[in-house]
């Protein structure tokens, strides 16, 4: 357990603020910011690129699927293939870099200082335990936030070009590589990350363990909110009619099957084993199926999702937080 005792002084000082410990923070890192920059600019960089392709080689339909367009079928593009293989996994992309800043900020931000016993140096200069932990939550925080509110408005952009047809579903609003980055959801991964790195090696105070740990908690956050996401809002319930008209191309379809008389569900996967369309629905009719029912969540769904799972993002960061504070305190005084 590390211990300091501040000498006393009759001098009267001023209240601290974090204007010291920032410009310290941002020239001992200089060259990370410096790549930072260099990945944002690489970023815009190359969705501008595929959205210039895009553009000098139109496809014939609005959709960029291979679909029927009037009486003929045509096949999408090379530039807009290409452009989609590399857009459909934005989302995922930009949640791994905001994991990548909450590495950094367990490692070679805080964890490094309070390995080696550098962060001494800076509580013997008027700048107090709190104040040290703020200014290195504030600024991966602040230029996280900007950097990403770029990327997510650059990513969109460059989506407007491309259509989710039927030939294309890793496009759609709700795909797992689509959703978290095109919404405030990822400002709330971003913010999650910096917040549970500086919890971990508050916690652990070893470089590679904090980073390891980190890595960890923030993958098990991911994966479990997007295999979880459709149950944060209550799915729409649509019935009575047949075939497409149940369900339309922006909907993500959860559940389907057949409404008994009373109003119980029937589920289709309960009859996987029928084998054909006629067996599907004789064995539903079996069942005591009437009326065919899809759950889905529609388009209109999309914002109150990223809501609900910024929400739960924002709530653990600030849990994070806290928990960094006391721990801090708990620990240095």
């Amino acid at each position: 357990m590390s211990t300091l005792i501040r000498p006393k002084t009759d001098t009267v000082t001023t209240a601290p603020t974090l204007r010291g410990p920032v410009r310290v923070l941002l020239r001992l890192h200089r060259k990370a910011l410096w790549a930072g920059a260099a990945l944002l600019v690489i970023g815009i960089g190359i969705v501008v690129a595929l959205r210039v392709w895009m553009a000098s080689s139109p496809v014939r339909c609005a959709d960029g699927d291979t679909t029927r367009c009037g009486d003929d079928f045509y096949v999408s593009s090379y530039a807009h293939t290409s452009a989609e293989g590399f857009l459909v996994n934005g989302g995922t992309v930009l949640v791994f870099l905001a994991a990548l800043i909450g590495v950094f900020v367990a490692g070679p931000l805080i964890a490094r200082e309070l390995e080696s016993g550098t962060f001494r140096l800076a509580w013997a200069q008027s700048v107090s335990p709190a104040h040290w932990l703020a200014a290195r939550l504030a600024v991966p925080a602040a230029l996280t936030v900007t950097g990403l509110t770029v990327l997510v408005v650059v990513l969109r952009w460059g989506l407007w070009a491309l259509r989710a047809g039927p030939d294309s579903p890793g496009l759609r609003w709700y795909a797992s590589g689509v959703f978290p980055g095109t919404g405030p959801a990822i400002l709330g991964y971003a913010l999650l990350a910096v917040a549970v790195g500086a919890l971990c090696a508050v916690l652990v105070r070893r470089t590679l363990l904090s980073m390891a740990l980190s890595a960890l908690v923030l993958a098990a956050v991911g994966i479990g909110l997007s295999t979880r996401r459709y149950l944060l809002w209550p799915a729409a319930l649509r019935q009575g009619e047949e075939g497409p008209k149940l369900l339309r191309d922006s909907d993500w379809h959860l559940e389907g099957g057949m409404l008994t008389a009373s109003g119980s569900k029937v589920y289709w996967r309960d009859c996987y084993h029928a084998g054909s369309v006629e067996g599907y629905d004789a064995c539903m009719r079996d069942r005591g199926g009437v009326t065919p029912f899809a759950e889905v969540h529609p388009a209109s769904h999309y914002w109150p999702l990223q809501l609900v799972e910024t929400g739960i993002l924002l709530a653990l960061a600030a849990l994070a937080v806290f928990a960094a504070f006391r721990a801090l305190r708990r620990l240095h005084g």
